[in-house]
Order: C-alpha cells, then structure tokens, then sequence
C-alpha cells in the first residue's frame, strides 16, 4: 500500500511522528495539534455567560415547542453571541483579585480566550437538551398532565426530568475510554465545532483569499437574507414538487412527486432547514457515511416501497396515503382514540374490537419494521467490527498502544476518577427505583421495569456510539423500547412512554455527553473543567426547562387541547400530540395486536432476523479479501438508517441531504481539497446560525403575531392528491373514488 501524502495540518508539523498523527484525514485537516497549558478556563466569564446562555436557550426552547409551528434554536447562537460579550467583558471588568468562602479568583484574569469559549458552548448544549430543544421527558409530563389528565406532582416531574439526564451522563463516564480516548472514534459533527472555533479566534493570512471569519460572516449574512425566502416569503422552496405541477389531476404522479405526501421523486428543497433537518449538516458527515445512507434511501424509496405498494398491495397498502404519520381505520378514514378510551385512559377491549383495529400507512409500517432490522444489525455490526478493539480496550491493552497527538497533549490534566461519575449513576438510578414505590399509580413502571430500561441502555449505548463516533449516524432503537415494554405491560401507556425515556432518551443524552467530551478532548479543555461545566449544565438546565412547562400548562388554557382552542391559537401542541399518539399503539393498543400471532404486520417482525444476519456476510468478505479497504465501510446500520424517520422525515429531506453532500464531500474534498479544510466546516456552521437567527426573528417580529402570508408560494406542497387511496371504493373526503 502507498504510503500516506503528508497532510496540510502535518506539514505545518513535521516534528509529528506518524504514530501522533490522526489516522482519520478530516480530523489532521482541521483539529489543532497544540495546546496552552496555561489559559484559564473555568472563570468567572465562563460562568457568567454558560449559565445565561443556558437558561436563555432553555427557556426559549420549552416556550416554542408547544406551538403549532415549533421551533429548536441551537447552541450556535450562543457560540457565536459569545465572542463579542466575552471580549466586552474582558475589556470592562476589574482585574483585581477577589475572595469569596476563602477562594480567590479574578473576575478578569485576561483576555477572553478560546477554552472558555468552548466552556460556555458546553453550558449552551445543555440548554437545547442536546439537540431536542428540550428534554423528552417534559413530552412525557406533557402528555402525562394534558391528554391522561394526572395529577403529577412536581416533585415527580423533576425527578423524572433531572434522572434520564444525570443518567446519561452516568453511561457517558462508563463508556468514554471506548468512544472518547481512542482516536478512531473521531465524531465527525463535533469538526464543525472546532473549524468555527478556530476561525473565530485565529488569525490567518489575506493573502490567499478570505479568512475563516470573514468567510463565516459571509455566508451567514448570506443565510440570514435568504431565510426570509423558504422561512416566510416563498416557503414552496421548502418541498420544490414540479412533478405535481405537470400531472395536477393524477393520483399516481402526485404520489410519486410530491416532496411532502410522497415519495419525492425529482421534488427536492432549497431550505437549509429542510436540508439538515433529520440527519444533521451532510457538510460534516463523511464520505463513506453518505453512500451507505444512499443505498438505504434508494432501496427502500424506489423499490420495496413501490414493489409493496403497487405490484402487491401490502398490509392493503392502497387503502392508505403511501406516506402518512396518521392512524387509520380499515376503511382508509383517521382512527379516533377517543372511541377505545375509558375514561381513565385505558384501552377499552370491547370498544376496540368493536371499532376496529388500527392500520398505519405503509411507508410507516416499512419504516417501523427497518427499526427492527436497525437495532440487531448495529449489535451484530459492532460486534464483529469493533469487537476486538472493545475487548482489548476492557483489558487495559490500549497503554500498549501509542496515543495519537491530542491524546498526548490531554495527559498533561487530571483525569476525572472513575468514581465522580459512578456517584451520579448510583444516584440517579436509586432515585428513579425510589419514584417508582412512591409515585406508583403516576408512572405505572414498576421498579423491575426500571431496571430493565436501565439495562438496555447500559447494553445499547456502546453499539450505538460506535456508530455515530465513526459515521455521524445514530441508529435508533425507541421503536424496540416502546415495542419490548408495550409486550411486558400491555395497556399501560405511561409505563410505555417512561420505559422509553429511561431506555432510550437516556442514550440519547449519553451520546452528546459523549460527543462533548470529544469536542474538549479536541480543544485541550481539562476533563475535570468539561465534568464540572455538563454537570452544572444539565442540573440547571433540567430544572429551568420543567418550570417552564409547568408555569405553561398551569397559564395557558386549554394547553394543546385542539378542540377547545381558539382556529388561530398557537398552542395546538403538534410534538406531543406525536408523543401521545406513540403510546396509544404502543402502551394502550399495544404490540401484541398489531405483531403478534394474526396482526397485520406480524410479518415484520422477522426483521430482527434479517438485521442480525446482514453484517455477517460483509465482515466474511473483508477477511477474504483484506486489501479491498471498501468493503469494511459497507455499513448496515448505516444503510438501513437511510429510511429511518420516515415520517416525519420526508425523501425529499433525505434526498436533498445526500446531494448535498456528495457535492462538498466528494467532489470538493477530491478535487479542492485545500478549500475543504479551510472552508468546508466553517460554512456548515454559517449556514446554521444564519438560518437560525432569522428563524428566531421571524418568530418573533411576524409569528407570534400571527402575519402569515397567503398565496400561491407559500403553500409547502401543490399536490392535493398525493394523500389520496386508490383501492377501489374506498371514500375520502376531497379524493376521487375509484
């Protein structure tokens, strides 16, 4: 094999022997491979600003996500609103020494730096809830208090709230020497971070073209002025359908064209929002990532659903819009939970049979059975593929190997002991057992199913964050949580949901502890100092985000209840109307009915089957042929997530994302290379906060007041009949019957 071209970081740094350099050539490219010892990091600045950012992002956060349209502003406001009020500071604040409980420190201690910088981001991705804009438990008190009508004390509410999250945490700390330390685990979202970091805060020469500041506030002036098109405008650019434009009265080409209702063949968007909405910015995933993502996407769009749909007709697919998150009855109509309810909201067994079962549209019933594929083929994936290291690394072999140059550089801080974060799982594991003795008939997950849920996580979490260490893809599994624990306590939908966020969300919340703890491994940030900021960061987070939610659905009235609400109130709640609905099939209807013996989609089940099975044979053929290096990068949790989401998710997002992509991640990074690493990060995260920023203002100078626009080019889709069936005498309001 020929040897590796030094790259443009190593050039810079010869001195580096190839053991320091990174094996991953995105991460030599754009992560600094030096550091200063010396610059303070947790200061009063960082407090300061961490905690306003926090509790500010947070608050905004809980108050958008009940509105009909929600809205998640992200930790990059606060990254870059930071620069300048922290140079503000720096340039104001009195430099002598204070002392407070016999601790001195310097409200000024010089000026304002790049690890304090990075300091406050961490305190700021505490206040999005890591990516969910809050945490997805306020979902389940949400539904717990307006749609099961319970009287939840608050008490509960923050113990269920500050536990899932401390609970990931704890899941981090166990999991970080496999997913942190190791240099092949590179977390490739987190180089968008650094790009944007360092272009904030070095200097870099004129004389070949735009800096990296300069190019950032081009391109996120760019952005912000553009957003004005698809965020308020012209927001057709959203879902750009002309196929429904050619074909206006055709059922089928409406159903193949539309970017909204179906499957979005040649519709595409021209939104940054639509773009990265689902799978993150495609500028920050790797190559090899977007092609397994490709496969996916086209095997499941192109052909299992048409083949399913239009040759045989499955689960009586044609009864049903193609694409739909809804529940239907069999005669094609939206099922109504209200007629299976009792009034204590549990299932109603003779309503139910008397009613009808329930049947979901078939791209969603497809979407469920790849989530079973999903979660048995990432095991068996990361067994074979990353097993060995996992087990050398469990046995301490990893001293036997040479760090890479950032591991070098993070042995000149104190670690953080083993048992600072064991503290933290012992302790939020003892207070969930403890809520559910005390708070039994509120959560309904007796203590045996907590400690299940805490056992899956602790088995998933390594699996998964493989995964997204490597790929930027996180394959999910709240199906099989929802789909194990709907089996265990049928009938029980609070059981459901709670099971979910101990099972799952707390993953979710590992992962992006994990994903930090990276991003400070890059920039040099002493653990302890990374420990202290997302502990701080989580508990006031948490706690601001539940009093938010409760001082809401104590004020407001008739807080997501459609049918009392005012036609034009905001409040109407759609995030958690989803959330409700999950645990009506899932708690209340249950998976026996709908995958057990004589459901309608029992078949999918043998989905786990297959996902377990389709790793093997690519891991048989890289042994045969070890000098084929494409082969390992075959994925089939990758592969399989290029459906996953769908819906809401929509192909045109997907599609839309995997252009994107192959342009800047093939094409540019082949060709020009050296723009790339200047540029390539830097303007994802332009387009991010310029996209961001005018949301925010549009929100708040046209939204709140209700001054939408009317006409032709703001309607998101012109193909009225893409949600139509087309199974003979089968009759929907505005659809023709055939």
């Amino acid at each position: 094999m020929a040897a590796k071209e030094p790259t443009p970081e190593a050039q810079k740094h010869p001195d580096l022997s190839p053991e320091e350099q990174s094996p991953i050539e995105e991460v030599a490219l754009v992560v600094p491979v030096t550091d200063d010892p010396n610059l303070p990091v947790m200061t009063f600045r960082a407090w300061f600003l961490g905690i306003t950012f926090c509790v500010f992002l947070m608050f905004v956060n809980t108050f958008f996500t009940y509105r009909t349209q929600p809205l998640t502003i992200s930790a990059i406001l606060a990254q870059i609103a930071a620069l300048p009020m922290g140079r503000f500071m720096a340039a104001t604040l009195p430099k002598k020494e204070m002392r407070v409980l016999g601790y001195s420190f310097s409200l000024n201690p010089g000026p304002f730096n790049i690890k304090e910088h990075v300091i406050i981001t961490i305190f700021a991705n505490c206040g999005v809830a890591y990516g969910g804009g809050d945490a997805y438990s306020i979902g389940a008190i949400t539904v717990m208090k307006v749609y099961y009508k319970q009287s939840l004390s608050f008490l509960c509410g923050l113990f269920i709230v500050l536990t899932t999250q401390v609970l990931g945490y704890g899941w981090a700390g166990m999991m970080r020497r496999y997913l942190v330390e190791p240099a092949n685990m590179w977390w490739p979202s987190n180089l968008a971070q650094v790009s944007l970091f360092r272009a904030l805060h070095e200097k870099d020469s004129r004389s070949k073209g735009l800096s990296r500041m300069q190019f950032f506030m081009v391109f996120m002036i760019a952005s912000f002025a553009y957003y004005t098109l698809p965020g308020y405008l012209f927001s057709i650019l959203t879902f750009f359908s002309w196929v429904c434009w050619v074909w206006p009265h055709n059922i089928t080409a409406q159903q193949v064209g539309s970017g909204y209702h179906g499957l979005g063949v040649g519709a595409l968007t021209l939104d940054w929002a639509g773009i990265s909405a689902y799978h993150g910015s495609p500028l920050v995933t790797p190559w090899s990532s977007i092609v397994n993502v490709a496969i996916g996407f086209i095997m499941f769009i192109y052909i299992i659903v048409p083949i399913c749909y239009w040759k045989y007709n499955t689960f009586d697919a044609r009864k049903f819009p193609i694409f739909s998150s809804q529940l239907f009855t069999s005669t094609g109509h939206k099922y109504d939970t209200t007629k299976i309810l009792t009034p204590q909201f549990d299932l109603n067994e003779a309503a139910y049979n008397s009613y009808g079962k329930l049947y979901l549209s078939p791209l969603f019933a497809l979407s469920i059975g790849s989530g079973f594929a999903r979660i048995t083929a990432t095991m068996t994936h990361v067994l074979l593929f990353h097993g060995g290291d996992i087990w050398k690394q469990s046995r301490s072999a990893m001293n036997s190997v040479k760090p890479d140059i950032h591991a070098k550089l993070m042995r000149n801080y104190k670690e953080v002991p083993q048992w600072w974060f064991l503290i933290l799982l012992a302790g939020s594991i003892g207070l969930s057992l403890l809520m559910s003795f005390v708070w039994k008939e509120d959560v309904q997950l007796p203590w045996w199913g907590m400690l299940f849920a805490f056992g899956l996580a602790w088995v998933v979490t390594l699996p998964i964050g493989v995964i997204q260490a490597t790929t930027n893809q996180q394959p999910g599994y709240d199906i099989i949580a929802q789909f194990i624990i709907g089996y265990m306590l049928p009938g029980k939908p609070i059981a459901n949901l709670l099971f979910k966020i101990y099972g799952r969300i707390s993953t979710i919340h590992a992962l992006q502890f994990l994903a930090d703890l990276k991003l400070g491994h890059y920039m040099k940030i002493p653990p302890r100092c990374m420990y202290t900021a997302q502990l701080a960061g989580t508990l006031i987070a948490g706690t601001v985000n539940l009093a938010i939610a409760w001082w809401m659905l104590g004020s407001i009235k008739d807080l997501c209840d459609v049918e009392s609400l005012h036609p034009n109130s905001p409040w109407t709640c759609p995030k958690y109307r989803v959330t409700f609905d999950s645990s009506v099939i899932w708690g209340l209807i249950g998976p026996r009915r709908l995958f057990g013996p004589g459901g309608m989609y029992r078949n999918l089940v043998w989905l786990f089957l297959v996902g377990a099975l389709l790793p093997i044979p690519v891991w048989v053929l890289s042994k045969i042929f070890p000098n084929k290096k494409w082969i390992p990068l075959i994925n089939i949790p990758v592969i399989s997530y290029g459906f996953a989401g769908m819906p809401p998710a929509t192909p045109t997002n997907i599609a839309s994302w995997l252009v994107t992509g192959m342009i800047f991640n093939y094409f540019v990074f082949r060709y020009n290379k050296g723009w790339w690493q200047k540029y390539n990060y830097v303007l994802s995260a332009a387009l991010d906060a310029g996209t961001a920023f005018m949301g925010v203002l549009l929100y708040f100078a046209l939204g709140m007041e209700n001054r939408n626009l009317n006409w032709w080019g703001t309607q998101l889709d012109h193909c009225p009949l893409a949600s139509c069936p087309t199974e003979p005498g089968v009759s929907v309001a505005g659809c023709p019957v055939f």
